[in-house]
């Protein structure tokens, strides 16, 4: 996963019941979420990124966070984004796009594009299930928080952003390794990530 050596140290930020590690459990990923999750598969600390983690500056060689910023209230999404470069030398974070018609937690058309008040009440015909304010990123945002953004695309729409800054033991690009790291990505999207 982008030129990580083995051994490797990742922090999975908004692990969900198994997060990164369904896909590379060969890494010493150690898991982070808002609630507990007991059966998690490895280390694992329940903790708000936003108010800090208990993990030394730079302690993890990459910080893997996909799709989870967008959950994060818009005032503390700094705080939260600061964090994670604080205890990662490197990053791959990555939110669904803005621009994309179909809000991607409710599968419902320009839901996203909606004031909170009609959005809540047309978030119940979705697939969502229960109301959450959720607030997708316009790619300029995103690039305040982790630098340089790069599109996913379905066709020529752009789905997703994916910020990649890191350690590439392997000298390749960050834009090589952002690719390898989306790879990946689509893999997990094709399966259910649950990030509850």
């Amino acid at each position: 996963m982008a030129g990580l050596r083995p051994g490797a140290r990742v922090l999975d930020v908004g692990c969900g019941r198994i997060g990164l590690r369904a896909l590379e459990p060969a890494l010493d990923i150690t898991g982070v979420d808002l609630i507990e999750r007991p059966d998690y598969p490895g280390p694992f600390i329940r903790a708000d990124a936003s108010e800090g983690l208990p993990f030394s500056d730079g302690g993890f060689d990459l910080v893997y966070c996909s799709s989870v910023i967008e959950h994060v209230p818009p005032e503390r999404r700094a705080a939260f984004a600061a964090e994670v470069r604080r205890v990662g030398r490197g990053w791959f974070v990555q939110t669904p796009a803005f621009s994309f018609p179909i809000e991607p937690h409710s599968l419902l058309p320009a839901a996203h594009w909606l004031g909170p008040r009609l959005r809540k009440l047309y978030w119940r015909l979705g697939a969502a299930g229960d109301w959450e304010d959720i607030r997708l990123l316009r790619r300029g945002e995103l690039e305040e928080l982790f630098g340089p953004a790069l599109p996913e695309r379905v066709g020529p729409l752009v789905k997703s952003w994916v910020c990649v800054h890191g350690p590439d033991a392997r000298g390749e690009s960050a834009r090589e390794a952002a690719d390898v790291v989306a790879q990946a990505v689509y893999h997990e999207k094709g399966q259910k990530h649950d990030s509850d």
